[in-house]
């Protein structure tokens, strides 16, 4: 005969296989709670600019695609708005200017403020760097018209306070200052003026981001400053320079309001189609011809993004550190 074996009760968060028993489930931790409470905070957040971003920027591209294909009865016209816009005698020049002009402000933007950033960051004194990076950042609080506006002063020697340096380069009037052939230079230098002082903020945060023992190690090492910004600093600040560069293209490449009061301010000295985006305007509003201002505008966009990926992927934006 075999004794009864007597079972002691079911340890304590034990599972059972009946169907009434209770399972235990391990507690969840605190830190998981708070992540997915800041997960949840930050889906919050950045559903409002989703919806924006939506409502006025994907839903307008995409009616500019629909509409570009068609013609003025609203009948499908294949490219025809398209060959209409690229065979305009005042496209290509366009293309030129905006082209001279993304080209000068892009290299001036990506090197100065990156050399302007390392050396505000180089300062020793807390107060002065401070007292520095608000200085550049005042021109950004103009917006795009009223810093023109401001400029057509500057670039009017008779009237300028840096006349010297115009009349050293040969500009006797303000015609002659803002000739076309001048226009991207100008403009560049306008846009630098406005926008150099936000970016060279960004960039000194993203300064900030890299760890002190990495400098720390490369002061050990002997590296002096200039070999620590080329070696540690810039090749940590590339993703940043790719994003600035991404994002002065996108606007880059929308150059209307400058050259327009220029022209405004010049009695037409400056064309009023000298931007794309100033001969989209005629198109639509002179013209009467929406779907070739919307082909304007998709070509635009797929340049502008064609330009982004390649600063995107060379600059490694969305790699993983």
């Amino acid at each position: 005969m075999t004794a009864p074996t007597t079972e002691g009760p079911p340890a304590r968060g034990a599972a059972t296989g009946s169907s009434g028993s209770r399972r235990h489930h391990p507690p969840r931790s605190k830190r998981t709670t708070v992540a997915g409470r800041r997960s949840r905070i930050g889906y919050l957040f950045v559903s409002g600019y989703v919806l924006f971003a939506v409502a006025f920027g994907v839903l307008p591209a995409l009616y500019a695609v629909f509409i570009a294909f068609l013609d003025g009865e609203g009948r499908f016209s294949g490219v025809a708005s398209f060959t209409r816009v690229l065979q305009d005698f005042r496209f290509w020049p366009g293309a030129l200017h905006v082209g001279a002009f993304l080209l000068s402000w892009l290299v001036a933007l990506l090197v100065l403020v990156t050399l302007l950033a390392l050396l505000v960051h180089g300062i020793g004194r807390r107060w002065l760097s401070s007292g520095i990076r608000f200085v550049y950042y005042i021109p950004g609080a103009l917006a795009g018209a009223s810093s023109v506006v401001l400029w057509l002063f500057v670039l009017n020697p008779t009237v300028s306070p840096v006349s010297a340096v115009l009349r050293a380069f040969g500009f006797e009037t303000f015609v002659q200052t803002i000739s076309p052939g001048n226009l991207p230079v100008v403009l560049a230098i306008i846009a630098f003026w406005t926008g150099a002082g936000g970016w060279i903020v960004v960039m000194y945060g993203a300064l900030n981001s890299i760890p002190h023992e990495v400098l720390e190690a490369a002061r050990m090492d002997g590296a002096g400053p200039v070999r620590t910004a080329l070696h540690i600093q810039l090749p940590m600040l590339r993703k940043w320079i790719s994003y600035m560069a991404v994002m002065s293209l996108a606007s880059g490449t929308q150059l209307f309001v400058e050259p327009r009061v220029l022209s405004q301010a010049s009695h037409a000295v400056v064309p009023a189609d000298w931007s794309l985006n100033q001969l989209a305007y005629l198109y639509a509003f002179k013209q009467q011809d929406l779907n070739g201002s919307a082909a304007i505008a998709v070509i635009l966009l797929v340049v502008s993004l064609g330009l982004s990926t390649f600063f995107v992927v060379r600059g490694g934006l969305f790699e993983r550190d």
